[in-house]
């Protein structure tokens, strides 16, 4: 059963479409990654999702149940990009409200509070006051709440806006392992880089429809570009595989060979054989999901019905 799904789902407001009709699945255990630019929708899906909105049509699900249900949502855990805790908390007694809100038993909460504080590396902080937190501080106590309550999925929105370098890292290494206790994680993020390290599928929305989704690494391979490099001392024979009809370029130490849509890598491969060269290198050439995204952008391609670029498991 998929954690989360959506078919043909729509939001309007009024005249405008916020949502045209988007359909993903989210598989248990996976770390799924949002993105698009301001206004396309992404923050729409996630209100829906967590029943904070109404959708204008189709379906959206959570748990097996429909978006929004209140039994769903005590399991589920929620981040916001723009969350405002107030100030004259310590991280302790906001952790204790929240476990209250959820139900949790008192000696549950004092059991909990430190062990989740320590997780996101706010144990020795635990007593002090919000209002002397940093901006890093404030989103690694605000992923704390989302947790708290040992939720199932867990939505996390820009988690780590305002985290310096190594804070990021510590919350990737949280995010896996959580994903490793099985946990499901539907980020939204901007950093891309960060999206790349650690979600296991993307889906980008643009202007309201699903313009791409699939794995990092489908999403990022570049189609019939090859990296070469053979064996120290020997020469790279350019001409003759231009000659083959390929397009050929230097790429550093290595050599990058283009294909055509109809060509097959192999006939370079065994010209490389025939001649006694031997391979020391060969990938195919990928983009950087930044560049998936910029390009998206720069191109300013229209919407269109998303192109899964691979199965799901």
């Amino acid at each position: 059963m998929s954690v989360i799904e959506t078919r043909l789902l729509r939001k309007d407001y009024g005249r405008i479409e916020a949502l045209k009709g988007v359909s993903i699945r989210v598989e248990p255990g996976q770390i799924y990654g949002l993105l698009g630019q301001n206004g396309a929708g992404k923050t729409t899906l996630i209100k829906i999702l967590l029943g904070i909105v109404r959708k204008s049509d189709g379906d959206a699900s959570l748990l097996g149940e429909p978006a929004g249900r209140s039994q769903v949502l005590q399991r589920v855990g929620y981040l916001p990009e723009d969350h405002r805790f107030p100030d004259y908390h310590t991280g302790t007694s906001l952790m204790d409200f929240y476990g209250r809100l959820f139900g949790m038993p008192r000696s549950e909460r004092r059991r909990a509070i430190p062990a989740t504080l320590d997780l996101v590396g706010l144990g020795e902080r635990a007593n002090s006051r919000i209002r002397t937190f940093s901006k890093g501080m404030k989103q690694r106590l605000g992923i704390a709440q989302a947790i708290f309550h040992n939720p199932q999925v867990i939505f996390l929105d820009e988690p780590t806006d305002g985290v310096d370098p190594v804070g990021r890292r510590e919350i990737r290494e949280l995010m896996e392992r959580l994903k490793s206790q099985g946990k499901t994680i539907f980020l939204n993020s901007h950093l891309l880089g960060e999206v790349e390290q650690v979600c296991d599928r993307v889906a980008i929305l643009q202007r309201g429809v699903l313009a791409r989704e699939g794995t990092v690494a489908d999403l990022t391979r570049q189609t019939g570009h090859f990296v070469i490099g053979l064996d120290a001392g020997q020469n790279f024979p350019t001409d003759d595989i231009s000659k083959l009809g390929y397009h050929v370029s230097a790429a550093g130490p290595h050599f990058e060979v283009a294909l055509d849509e109809k060509q097959s890598i192999d006939p370079v491969l065994e010209f490389l054989q025939a001649r006694g060269l031997k391979l020391r290198h060969l990938v195919e050439k990928k983009k950087s999901l930044e560049d998936v995204f910029v390009n998206m952008v720069d191109e300013g391609s229209a919407p269109r019905v998303a192109r899964s670029l691979g199965s799901h498991s």
